[in-house]
């Protein structure tokens, strides 16, 4: 074994234990899905336009353990978007790194390839999705790329686990490439102890932080005036910004009023969710009808849909003939 090389306990499996930020980067995937298609294309370097489909996957998986039993796995992200080609990704979000991540992400990645793999006569076909991770803290020391690297009976193969970090981008480059769904988590770029109290001591500090949410707040309002932004994804953006200073900075009373005044004040109560409620079932059932007319299979149709197979059938029941 190499200098570098590290043993790793696979007595127990890697667990994550789940922070403020996993369910702030999991409301984004959710609520504004679309926001994820630039950052495809920024970190796998697609094309997609906007005009794509995201369907996602279940985020429960089940490992099957030695002794019979299960053992649950919740993903960040495991969806599949729909284009000219189908493509499966799998996106997990890290506040900080750790020496099970890269065990935790194998683990997803082939029960995610299992699950959705098939037996054809006597041979298995599985796919491994696009891996990526995005890194809210990082350093000198984190990696650009990771790889998972498997020794088989037939040879090796080996697969890219892709790295974004925030800190990376500033916010001529976020808006500049579209990059919207990096903005609720803006503020890890002065997450640091040290900054937090610099910012909390220092008013012109403070000011100039304040400054740079007061352009986040403006530059959101003119794509929303223009056109480019729904007033639901907007708000949603300034709602979990105030989610992720509430917590990160949660010691530094005027790093929170400061920034959270300018982001909308206190808390909103998220009516927008109703009005996206109201129109989902809508959503559905034009993405039901359109895969239908792809050809994709009605079990599939319900699974990628979150809906039952019955009102599948009804609704494409529904369809002129």
């Amino acid at each position: 074994m190499g200098q570098n090389d590290h043993d790793i306990d696979t007595k127990e499996p890697a667990k994550k234990v789940n922070t403020p930020y996993d369910d702030v980067f999991r409301t984004l995937l959710n609520d504004c899905r679309m926001l994820l298609l630039p950052v495809l294309n920024e970190v796998f370097g697609e094309e997609y336009t906007g005009n794509e489909q995201i369907l996602y996957s279940k985020n429960e998986h089940y490992l099957n353990k030695q002794d019979g039993e299960e053992d649950e796995r919740i993903t960040d992200a495991s969806f599949v978007v729909v284009g000219k080609v189908t493509k499966s990704y799998l996106f997990e979000c890290q506040s900080t790194s750790d020496s099970s991540m890269l065990v935790r992400i194998f683990e997803y990645a082939t029960q995610i390839a299992l699950d959705e793999g098939a037996i054809i006569e006597n041979k298995l076909k599985v796919t491994i999705p696009n891996s990526a991770v995005l890194f809210l803290r990082s350093t000198r020391n984190t990696p650009d790329k990771m790889q998972i690297e498997i020794e088989t009976p037939g040879g090796s193969v080996s697969f890219d686990v892709f790295v974004m970090k925030v800190k990376e981008y500033d916010l001529n480059q976020i808006f500049e490439k579209d990059l919207l769904f990096l903005i609720p988590f803006y503020i890890f770029n002065y997450g640091s102890q040290k900054q937090l109290e610099e910012l909390e001591e220092d008013s012109e500090k403070l000011e100039a932080l304040e400054n740079e949410y007061q352009l986040i707040v403006e530059r959101l309002n003119a794509l929303t005036e223009e056109g480019k932004l729904s007033a639901y994804y907007r708000m949603t953006i300034l709602e979990m910004s105030g989610k992720v200073v509430e917590n990160l900075a949660a010691q530094y009373e005027k790093v929170v009023k400061g920034v959270k005044d300018i982001m909308g004040g206190t808390v909103l109560d998220y009516k927008a969710k109703d009005i996206l409620r109201e129109g989902e079932m809508a959503g559905k059932k034009e993405m039901v009808i359109n895969m239908h007319k792809d050809g994709v299979k009605e079990d599939l149709i319900a699974k990628y849909a979150n809906v039952s197979i019955e009102l599948v059938r009804k609704w494409i029941g529904l369809q002129p003939v």
